[in-house]
């Protein structure tokens, strides 16, 4: 059972982070951790310190690429990024809009498929002619953050690696999390009764969703310069849990035929 408390959000700055930076020195020169902490971290500011930027000058351009070019706008070059992205993530591109690529998802480890716009790269926050996306393996990352973290402090932690995304209907970007260690990303509801008596049937609470998007609040996405935030007092347990969060196969999905 979830049991919100006052939750305490802490912002933590950063300098413009490079290839090869220590995450967690400079996360300590903004603040200690503390037991149960959740570190939400920005997938980018992962994949920035591990140098899995994209050099879109080194990119072989294919006509497919061009014609996404003129449908999505940005370069031949980025959407070919896209493209090479997304068969790297055993994925495919499903629609697009004048803005952007949807792609369809499903990088090894995950169960169902992820629906996000551009296969997760991005140009924002990255100097010019170079595109950015996820770690090459969140889970990876996310495992070694927490057992870095964990050594150091003598804390039970969670670490939460999160992006934004946009949703169906909706306008602006909330957050989601790809990868989770060290709590469990999701708390069926399934069977507990409401406030009349009846149970519950499908609902199950989206919980590292949730702290995503909380910690996204303040995160922000522009020039911040906050790719993390910790999350204290929210009353979760810790487990041993370390895994992707779970998608939905697109037969199951509520949104199917809607696009």
């Amino acid at each position: 059972m979830v049991r919100w408390l006052a939750v305490r959000i802490l912002p933590l700055h950063t300098p413009i982070l490079n290839d090869g930076d220590d995450l967690v020195g400079i996360f300590a020169q903004s603040a200690s951790f503390e037991e149960g902490d959740v570190l939400v971290i920005s997938s980018k500011a992962i994949a920035t310190v591990e140098g899995a930027r994209i050099d879109l000058t080194k990119i072989s351009v294919t006509p497919e690429a061009e014609e996404w070019a003129k449908r999505s706008g940005r370069s031949a070059a980025f959407r070919q990024a896209v493209l090479n992205e997304a068969k790297r993530l055993n994925g495919k591109v499903v629609g697009g809009s004048e803005l952007a690529m949807l792609t369809e998802l499903k990088p090894e480890g995950l169960e169902g498929t992820l629906l996000v716009p551009n296969a997760g790269l991005d140009q924002s926050n990255v100097p010019e002619g170079f595109c950015i996306g996820w770690p090459v393996d969140p889970l990876s990352s996310a495992s070694a953050l927490r057992d870095v973290l964990s050594q150091g402090t003598g804390q039970h932690l969670a670490v939460i690696v999160s992006d934004s995304c946009c949703r169906p209907r909706r306008w602006g970007v909330t957050a989601f999390a790809l990868v989770c260690a060290g709590m469990d990303p999701l708390s069926p509801q399934i069977g507990r009764k409401d406030l009349f008596g009846r149970p519950l049937t499908m609902t199950v609470e989206a919980v590292a969703d949730q702290l995503a998007t909380t910690a996204n609040a303040v995160m922000g996405n522009a020039d911040q310069s906050i790719p993390a935030a910790i999350i204290r007092e929210h009353g979760l347990p810790m487990t041993d849990f370390a895994g992707w969060v779970r998608g939905i196969n697109p037969e199951e999905d509520l949104f199917q035929g809607a696009f």
